[in-house]
């Protein structure tokens, strides 16, 4: 039996063997071929060299003939002056520039005064990895752990089980129960690619990102920890205090609370119970104004019955925004067309105001109720709980309410008029200023019509009951009754008359096809 006890420090000016492990310190070196398995034993200050990177630990067994040794206490290695690693044990295999790091058991370890790492600690430049157990590939520059880990990138933290990490490239790649945690975010999923350079996270999985009041839902897409820029696809979500959108792709930008959403964009309310669609949509959190067009449709859901609308383009406005007094306005312009299965409306703009609950509706509005037509200069519809409550017409007023009987119609016409609902049909109208009147009164014995009343008034009430006119009042009126075998032509419609049934939206799909006057009304209005 050989036994070896040397006090060394070996040094050599000989050109080294890039593939070779050399051992360049240590205080004591011990050789028993027999009980050490053809281990060199080293304790203090232990120092090995091999291709550029140096590794120091308290003691070691240092194999020459496989090229490896096996680390303990204090184990470092340093490569450049960017990388480092450090643990408790370490296992280095020279030949595939592969070492293994981890701590080791308090329980079942005599640490040296108890003075050790605590954790395996990979450091390169602003990055640092920490861990139980680390395997590090030199010839690929990669670190990767399977026992859960954290690396901490200036700001920012990442947590998970499995993790693995380049130091060439700065690429990182995490899985299981991931966990992103910034000053002014926290991201959770299953699979994460990261990279520490570009401060770029891909999300490749179910994943949820908090931002302040802004919860982000995604299952593919991009996210800089840095500019704090959202690039999300595949039906991604945005949550808000209660108002989301939700489209193919979309785009955040945490510091300025501006979101682009793009295809089959839905932006939903659920606080005041309205939505969106479109396949292109705005929204700035901060101001809390919104816009959506191609395809815009807005919906509000507050009753049982939906209300559906379509313009062009709809654009939201929010006041009085973070206080108690919020309220929004929308405008809805060119080519609106609205649909309920109470109430139906075209006009080629709008605007809804939520604080008195109006509905104010431009250029060539007409609004219809059952087999009631309403048009004007401008109509204004008051809610009341999201049902209409009373309508005013503006200039131009006309009423036409079409009959049982084929080409019959009762039709006033006068300045301004207005409309009183009741559970979504009319049940009183009044006109007002130059009103005319082309009235079928029915007989009360087999509501057969018995003629025509034609006349003029300063001021016109009428009263409906069960979507038929009951009864009117004037205060004072000149005209002529009729019998209906002897109307004159004439007098069957109102100068003013227009019935514009072909115009009419008939279902929520029929709001997107646009269909304008005929060219003769036209001329005639």
């Amino acid at each position: 039996m050989a036994l070896f006890i040397i006090h060394c420090s070996l040094f050599t000016n000989a050109k080294r063997d890039k593939k070779r492990v050399y051992l360049i310190h240590s205080d004591e070196l011990r050789y028993d071929r027999w009980r050490n398995n053809d281990a060199q034993v080293l304790t203090g200050h232990v120092h090995f060299e091999h291709d550029g990177a140096h590794l120091y630990c308290d003691s070691a067994n240092f194999f020459e003939g496989s090229n490896s040794f096996e680390a303990w206490y204090h184990v470092r290695m340093v490569q450049g002056d960017t990388l480092s690693l450090t643990s408790d044990y370490g296992y280095y295999d020279g030949d595939n520039k592969f070492i293994e790091a981890k701590i080791l058991d308090p329980q079942t370890t005599k640490r040296p005064n108890d003075q050790t790492t605590k954790k395996v600690v990979l450091r390169n430049r602003t990055t640092t990895l920490y861990t139980d157990q680390l395997y590090f590939d030199r010839l690929e520059n990669k670190g990767y752990y399977d026992t859960g880990g954290r690396l901490v990138d200036n700001t920012t933290t990442l947590t998970s089980y499995l993790g693995e990490y380049h130091t060439d490239t700065k690429d990182a790649f995490f899985s299981d129960n991931v966990k992103m945690v910034d000053k002014k975010f926290e991201l959770t999923t299953d699979s994460l690619y990261y990279n520490t350079a570009t401060h770029q996270a891909h999300i490749v999985g179910p994943s949820d990102i908090i931002s302040g009041r802004s919860h982000i839902y995604s299952e593919q897409g991009y996210y800089n920890t840095q500019t704090e820029e959202a690039e999300l696809l595949e039906r991604s979500t945005l949550d808000n205090g209660g108002r989301t959108i939700t489209g193919d792709s979309l785009w955040h930008n945490g510091r300025t609370g501006i979101s682009e959403a793009f295809v089959n964009v839905i932006f939903k309310d659920s606080v005041n119970s309205n939505m969106l669609f479109c396949d292109y949509g705005y929204y700035n959190d901060s101001t809390g104004y919104a816009m959506c067009t191609e395809r815009a449709m807005a919906v509000d859901f507050s009753q049982r019955d939906s209300l559906f609308m379509h313009a062009d383009t709809f654009k939201v406005f929010t006041y009085n925004i973070d206080t108690d007094s919020i309220y929004r306005v929308m405008h809805g312009y060119n080519r609106v067309r609205a649909y309920r299965v109470d109430v139906q409306a075209v006009c080629d703009s709008m605007v809804y105001n939520s604080q008195d609950s109006c509905l104010y509706l431009y250029n060539d509005p007409i609004l219809w109720n059952v087999n009631q037509q309403l048009l004007g200069r401008e109509i204004q519809v008051f809610m009341k709980d999201s049902v209409i409550d009373h309508a005013h017409v503006i200039d131009d007023a006309l009423s036409v309410e079409e009959l049982t009987e084929p080409e019959l119609y009762n039709q006033v016409s006068s300045k301004e008029m207005f409309a009183f609902f009741t559970n979504g049909e009319i049940h009183e109208a009044q006109a007002v200023d130059n009103v005319l009147v082309a009235y079928y009164p029915e007989d009360n014995a087999d509501s057969s019509y018995v003629g025509l009343v034609s006349m003029e008034t300063t001021e016109l009430r009428m009263f409906m009951e069960k979507k038929k006119l009951q009864r009117i009042w004037t205060p004072k009126s000149e005209g002529v009754v009729y019998p209906l075998t002897q109307i004159p032509p004439a007098k069957r419609y109102l100068e003013a008359f227009q019935w514009y049934d072909y115009v009419r939206p008939l279902s929520k799909q029929d709001i997107f096809v646009w269909r304008g006057k005929k060219k003769k009304e036209k001329e005639k209005e």
